[in-house]
């Protein structure tokens, strides 16, 4: 094989954030946008952008996820890709970042991999502008919304908006001025740019990219699944081709003042569990296991105590809006095989109506078996109902 040569560029790839407004249920980074995670698609884009040493800045405990997920992007080239734990802050994480680069690098990107749909240009437009000024650069797009300044939430007055540009990265830099700067900062800046300049060295721009936005909110994230949809971003790869598996466990105890709900049924005469919902542990068990297979998080992501709109919802629904959340990512639910454990109810004489309520709220076969487990555990001592459930999805053809 032959040997690659060292490049003298390197992208710091900065994806130690924990994603608190996203609410993704991971940090933002591993978040799933359709068949890959944020991180994935980023690292896409680097590696169509010229040659570089990769840096992954992750959260501590991440970094074998990370560099599976530069594994799977790089193949051979792997060899290029250094992952790192970041910091408490953005300009700790990507000091460590620095820290990790290679002797023969002289220039240096920085990144955010929430920009995950950045096209492979941008960065060849901000490396070929810090080769020939020497100075820091950064991507940016204009400003179109009119600006007011307001104050006790009254507006005082218009801002002109002609001056003003949106930052983006990747952010480019002489390696030499980018660590002195580091070396002399005092205090934390909302941006590497802002860094550089604070230490006295210039800062110019190139043009971004409308796709480069940062994604923060689900409303970004949901913005990116449908761009991916339409294949606008060139550099994105093409969803996951093969089908996905995920698991789920569920647990409620009795003590519910409904009656019990449970596998989408009904049951007179047995003790409710406890729940935000109606605690149907077998429903909840089908939904965290087709979310966990489709990359989307959890039950708590989109069902969780901070949204009223679900509170004392059945099981049923959970499972529709399930199907709609996968469906929008690009996939779609093969099959689900579910185990209830529990003393009570018996399932033997109801099975087949809870596997047809189940499939047709889910719209995928969904099989359900039960058990005891010999009088052990809260379930053998009839304490509660504990549902463990595997679930197969694959890209909607």
């Amino acid at each position: 094989m032959d040997l690659i040569p060292v490049p003298r560029v390197a992208v710091i790839v900065v994806a130690a954030g924990s994603g608190t407004r996203l609410a993704g249920g991971a940090p933002k980074a591993f978040v799933g946008i359709d068949g890959s995670s944020i991180l994935r698609h980023a690292l896409d884009g680097i590696a169509a952008a010229p040659p570089a040493q990769v840096v992954i800045v992750v959260p501590s405990g991440r970094e074998g996820d990370a560099r599976t997920e530069a594994l799977s992007v790089f193949g051979d080239r792997n060899e290029l890709v250094t992952v790192v734990a970041g910091g408490a802050t953005r300009q700790q994480s990507v000091a460590a970042g620095l820290a990790a680069l290679w002797a023969d690098v002289d220039t240096v990107l920085v990144h955010d991999a929430a920009r995950a749909l950045t096209p492979p240009a941008v960065f060849a437009r901000v490396i070929d502008e810090v080769r020939r000024s020497g100075a820091g650069v950064i991507p940016m797009r204009p400003v179109v919304d009119t600006l007011k300044r307001v104050a006790d939430a009254v507006v005082t007055e218009a801002v002109d908006r002609t001056p003003l540009v949106a930052a983006q990265t990747p952010q480019g830099f002489p390696r030499a001025a980018l660590e002195d700067a580091y070396a002399r900062a005092g205090a934390e800046h909302t941006d590497d740019a802002a860094l550089f300049a604070a230490a006295g060295h210039e800062v110019r721009t190139v043009d971004g990219d409308d796709l480069s936005f940062k994604i923060t909110t689900p409303a970004d994230l949901d913005r990116a699944r449908h761009l991916l949809r339409s294949g606008a971003p060139a550099a994105s790869a093409a969803p996951l081709a093969l089908p996905r598996v995920g698991t789920g466990t569920d647990v409620h105890a009795f003590g519910g003042d409904a009656p019990l709900r449970l596998a989408g049924l009904t049951w007179p005469g047995e003790p409710g569990l406890r729940g935000h919902s109606d605690g149907d542990a077998v429903a909840h068990a089908i939904v965290d296991a087709v979310l966990s297979a489709a990359g989307l998080g959890d039950i708590g992501t989109h069902f969780g105590v901070d949204r009223p709109e679900f509170a004392g919802a059945t099981g049923e629904v959970f499972l529709r809006r399930t199907a709609e959340l996968v469906a929008e990512a690009g996939f779609a639910v093969g099959n689900v095989s579910v185990q209830v454990q529990a003393n009570r109810p018996r399932f033997s004489a109801r099975r087949a109506e809870a596997e047809a309520v189940l499939s047709a709220a889910l719209g995928a076969p969904v099989s359900v078996a039960a058990t005891t487990t010999d009088g052990l555990g809260f379930t053998g001592a009839g304490e509660g109902v504990s549902a463990t459930a595997v679930a197969l999805v694959h890209p909607a053809r």
